[in-house]
């Protein structure tokens, strides 16, 4: 069962020093010394809380101040050494480390770590990208994701990227193994969040499939961003850690070296997912590319889906629904309609000179890039009403959806409703009693949970115009 919350118990620790284990094993002088700076300025905070969430892969809790408060003691230094770098790390949590050794998967995801805080720091927020233009923000995730060697220039397509819930029932969570033990029957590769539930499922899932196929250099990629990576750190079966910048290039990430879509049951993180790519889909430049996306769950999650159908129908149009099928309680048919899908990305590829590898053709909006800052006052001033383009409203309500997720599980928006209360979200009055609806039945579904695992309480109110 998942523990979570203030109340967890300090754990025991080691310290050690570790070498690079196929990763980066050179940096500057500069480099190592923003790594080790501790102010606002530096960047050893956040390498701090990325590698605690790494150290902690299979600890399960939702809040990302948590961890922090297990582990208080917990440092990590870079060392510059005459033969490369070495992490030092003390008071690390010690279910890292075997017989005194640290375990080779979590030594490799820290080094993944390390190479993309630096990466985006010295790249990406340092001016190298225009990031006020659409075109650069595509380049600069394609550089972080060719950076970190996930971009594979010599294979056919067949990734599939798996959303849903980080925190979901046992019948659900079974449902995504048994999807992906299908998916890598069919010799496909999985990318997801990185973190447990619907994220870790269909990895496992996929590793018996790909074993009975004798199949090898699997690829489990997870893509996370720092804001959240705490609250869901990465599964055991991630051979691939890449860490965006924010949000919104995490989502364009999966798009972008994606092949197809499975979308299991989840919260308010899975709708704002949804939102996302429909929104991408929906844009008249983006009628004629295809890109398979599947709603899927266990006969007991039927009536989720139900809800979300209902609802994106009624914000979006029956031209939403026209972009995804919903398969339930068949994992067989969830992998085969996934593997025709592909085989139609495969020959649009072929016919548009298009990469198999990152998805260049497909348009996303700047709308759908930027940052979304989730304070009251952004909250408070989206135009969720259907007098404009629905790719337009499909940005909003996914910014909707973004917030909600800050104000129950992210440091910032948890710092939010602390000071100043509850978000209002004031709309269209049909889309804004859908959205209360469809928020309430989250709630009587135990989809919507907040740090500790306490009963959950509203960081939001639904305002009808």
């Amino acid at each position: 069962m998942k523990s979570t919350g203030k109340d967890l118990p300090r754990h025991a620790t080691a310290s050690a020093r570790i070498s690079p284990a196929n990763g980066l094993d050179v940096l500057s002088r500069n480099e190592v010394t923003r790594l080790r700076d501790a102010s606002q300025r530096g960047l050893h905070a956040l390498l701090r809380r990325c590698a605690l969430a790494v150290l902690t892969q299979g600890v399960e809790t939702d809040d990302a101040r948590a961890l922090l408060d297990r582990y208080p003691d917990f440092d990590i230094q870079v060392l510059q050494q005459d033969r490369g770098i070495k992490l030092e790390l003390t008071h690390a949590p010690a279910q890292a480390f075997v017989d005194g050794r640290i375990i080779r998967g979590v030594n490799e995801l820290l080094f993944a770590v390390l190479r993309d805080i630096v990466y985006v720091a010295t790249q990406i927020e340092a001016g190298g990208f225009d990031l006020d233009d659409s075109s650069g923000i595509t380049h600069a995730v394609f550089e972080i994701l060719r950076n970190a060697r996930v971009l594979r220039p010599h294979l056919d397509p067949n990734l599939v990227v798996c959303w849903g819930g980080h925190s979901i029932a046992r019948h659900e969570y079974d449902y995504t193994k048994k999807v992906g033990y299908h998916l890598g029957l069919r010799g496909l590769d999985i990318c997801t969040g990185c973190g447990p539930g619907a994220m870790k499922g269909p990895m496992k899932g996929a590793i018996i499939g790909h074993t009975k196929q004798r199949r090898k250099s699997n690829r489990y990629i997870g893509i996370t961003e720092p804001g959240i990576i705490a609250a869901e750190s990465p599964n055991p079966a991630v051979n691939h850690l890449i860490i965006m910048p924010d949000i919104e290039k995490r989502l364009e990430a999966f798009v972008r070296v994606g092949h197809g879509i499975i979308v299991f049951p989840g919260g308010v993180g899975t709708a704002e997912e949804i939102l996302y790519m429909l929104g991408i889909l929906l844009h008249p430049d983006n009628a004629g590319i295809p890109f398979p996306l599947i709603f899927t769950g266990p006969s007991e999650s039927a009536a989720y889906f139900q809800q979300i159908d209902k609802f994106l129908r009624l914000a979006l149009g029956d031209e939403a629904a026209k972009r995804y099928s919903i398969v339930i309680d068949d994992p067989p048919e969830v992998a085969r309609q996934m593997l025709k899908g592909i085989d139609k990305v495969r020959e649009y590829r072929l016919d548009s000179k298009d990469a198999f590898f990152f998805n260049w053709a497909l348009k996303i909006q700047h709308e759908f890039q930027v940052p979304f800052r989730p304070t009251h006052e952004n909250m408070a001033s989206l135009n969720l009403h259907r007098n404009q383009p629905s790719h337009r409203l499909a940005a909003d309500l996914r910014r909707a959806f973004s917030g909600i997720v800050a104000g129950n599980v992210k440091e910032e928006g948890l710092r939010a409703i602390e000071q100043h209360g509850l978000f209002e979200i004031h709309g269209e009055p049909e889309i804004m009693r859908a959205l209360d609806a469809l928020l309430r039945s989250f709630v009587d579904q135990h989809r919507m949970k907040l740090p500790g695992g306490s009963a959950y309480k509203p960081c939001y109110r639904v305002v009808v115009d």
